[in-house]
């Protein structure tokens, strides 16, 4: 159906209809708009939450997000970052699609509508136009019509008039001659100018204005469509993402379906055990008999100075300690006799407040350590004053002990097996620097335009001296932690062997002192041990026993990739390309103990080398 033929005479509602389909595209526009916005709030703010709940670093957080439901639930938080990404993404691609595209689309339509309704005003300009000059011609042929009946009449009166001359009888008929003249004249002229009006009254209404009113028709089923589409593009744009976002939350189920309820109260067992045993079973005292109360072996007592105490006051009597909060029990006594029920600490012990900073100090300042063997003086001072350094940090940052010694069994081997495998990190990072500082060094004496090796060489003795002080707490801690665990090893093997930039001069063995801590400095239990621990400082001199020992087996290959000039005791010289033995891997120092033939063995660093260990060889020990 053709608005140029039904609708010729609605010039002016079409018009009005055009401006309001524009309007509701304009309308449309705006919702799009204002949905692209709340898309964007809605993402930032599901951001802005998962942001919120993340786990904080270094905090005590973290720790929490071992157990299976908190690793869930931040698997959600990053989904739901996932998810607001899809939001943006929503929003994104419809301002760009629908909003960009329609508001060009609006400019463009309002500029065809102006020039197609400015041809249709033309066209009816140009038929009033017409229709003007038809006017005015059919008043003037009615005018000279007029005025010839008029002057027939008068030349008819003359003529009948006998008083009238002839020539006024004459002059009266020719006036009437010319006005009959004149009205053909006007007659012909209006004929003329009606054939045409007709003639461009049929183009206009025939022609003109269905051509207009048809490309209006199509203007605005063009816009009719561009809307459809826009909308769905609309529902395209989110059935896009509705894959990625059914992705996210399948996410979210897989996160919720591996929480492992066990898993987590094993976790918590292994955060809380203390690793003490339950008390034993209280005995009856008899008050019948007049003797003397006395307690059994397996009641709760404290035999230190030799005096049983009852663990109970007359307000808790037939109540456990460990369930008291007001009353700690004394630490155990030295005595290796003491049965798992005498131990004075439950799964909780309570907590003493802690001794004043300036005492503890002045305590550790006055205590002796018990050195067995000092090769230098020098080096006792220097290992002093570390350990002296490590005390007051702790001290101060309100860490506790430097052993944990105030920590339950459990907990205290967890905390210095941390505290082991963090300094093992370390001293394999210094030694991966000064690894690569030596290759620079080695570069520079080749090379000198490349740069000066002394320049290495400041560098070179810090990490030294790092690596010194690393491989001294890491040997502590690891003193301590056999002492928790049981195990007290014997320190007579080789030390580790070290770098030949790293060549401290000495060998001390520090007694641990593990009899002189009965209990830690707040007051809490630590283990007793049955005999001194000795932690042995990393030196480059080996026993004279060294010689004497059996010849370790051969575990793999190697073969070197640089030439290494072993010019410090204990290393061995190798050339690049050159196929040894390897008899020791490398145990986290850097240096590989390899075998040439029966006479000739040493170690060389690790990184010169490539190592082909056999499948089934069993390692060669390991010198700490």
């Amino acid at each position: 159906m053709s608005w140029g033929t039904e609708l010729w005479d609605q010039f002016d509602n079409l018009e009005k209809h055009t401006q309001w389909g524009i309007d509701v595209l304009e309308k449309y526009i705006k919702f799009v708009k204002e949905r692209t916005e709340i898309e964007i709030n809605y993402a930032k703010q599901l951001r802005n939450l998962s942001k919120k709940y993340q786990p904080k670093k270094n905090s005590k957080e973290e720790d929490e997000y071992k157990y299976s439901s908190c690793q869930a639930f931040l698997a959600t938080l990053n989904e739901m970052n996932d998810y607001a990404g899809q939001h943006e993404v929503v929003s994104e691609n419809m301002t760009s699609q629908i909003t960009a595209e329609l508001a060009r689309y609006v400019q463009e339509l309002k500029q065809e509508r102006k020039m197609h309704f400015h041809d249709g005003r033309k066209a009816q300009q140009h038929i009033e136009t017409c229709w003007k000059q038809l006017e005015s011609s059919k008043r003037r042929f009615e005018r000279d019509c007029k005025e010839a009946d008029r002057a027939q009449q008068y030349f008819e009166k003359m003529d009948a008039d006998i008083n009238v001359t002839k020539a006024d009888v004459e002059k009266a008929r020719q006036q009437a001659q010319l006005r009959h003249q004149m009205a053909e004249e006007s007659k012909a002229e209006y004929s003329s100018t009606l054939q045409r009006f007709n003639h461009e009254q049929h183009d206009h209404y025939h022609t003109h204005i269905p051509n207009i009113f048809q490309k209006i028709q199509e203007m605005e089923e063009r816009r009719i469509i561009r809307i459809g589409e826009s909308m769905k593009t609309f529902a395209e744009v989110d059935r896009q993402v509705i894959p990625i976002i059914g992705k996210c939350l399948d996410e979210i189920t897989k996160a919720a379906e591996s929480i492992d309820q066990k898993h987590d109260s094993k976790l918590v067992v292994e955060a809380f055990k203390s690793g003490f045993e339950p008390p034993g079973d209280v005995d009856f005292e008899d008050f019948t008999q007049p003797i003397k109360r006395t307690v059994s072996d397996s009641s709760l007592t404290n035999s230190k100075d030799g005096k049983p105490e009852s663990r109970f006051s007359s307000k808790s009597k037939g109540k456990l300690w460990p369930f008291i909060k007001k009353n700690k029990p004394p630490p155990p006594p030295p005595s290796s006799s003491a049965s798992p029920s005498a131990v004075p600490n439950g799964p909780q012990s309570p907590k003493q407040q802690k001794e004043p900073l300036s005492h503890r100090f002045n305590e550790f300042m006055t205590s002796k350590p018990k050195i067995h063997c000092f090769r230098s003086l020098k080096r006792g001072l220097s290992l002093k004053l570390i350990t002296l350094n490590m005390q007051v940090w702790n001290l101060m940052e309100g860490g506790g002990p430097e052993d944990f010694s105030n920590l339950p069994p459990e907990q205290r081997r967890k905390k210095l097996q941390q505290k082991v495998d963090e300094l093992n990190r370390d001293i394999q990072k210094e030694m991966d620097q000064r690894d690569a500082l030596t290759k620079m060094k080695d570069v520079y004496i080749k090379n000198p335009q490349m740069g000066d090796a002394a320049s290495v060489d400041l560098k070179l003795a810090e990490l030294a001296q790092n690596l010194e002080k690393l491989r001294l707490e890491a040997q502590k801690f690891e003193g301590w932690l056999a002492e928790v665990e049981g195990r007290l090893p014997a320190r007579t093997e080789p030390a580790r062997r070290q770098s030949g930039m790293y060549e401290p001069q000495n060998t001390l063995t520090v007694n641990n002192c593990a009899q002189d801590r009965e209990s830690s400095p707040d007051g809490s239990y630590t283990e007793e041990p049955s005999q001194e621990s000795e932690v042995k400082v990393p030196a480059p001199e080996f026993d004279d026993e060294f010689d004497d020992e059996e010849p370790l087996p051969t575990i793999g290959t190697c073969k070197a990739l640089y030439t290494f000039e072993g010019q410090n005791e204990g290393t061995i010289s190798v050339s690049e390309g050159e196929t040894l033995f390897v008899i020791e891997e490398d145990k986290g120092d850097g240096w590989t103990r390899i075998r040439r033939n029966e006479d000739e063995e040493g170690y060389v660093p690790t990184s010169y080398v490539e190592v082909f260990l056999e499948k089934n060889a069993k390692g060669a020990m390991t010198y700490i």
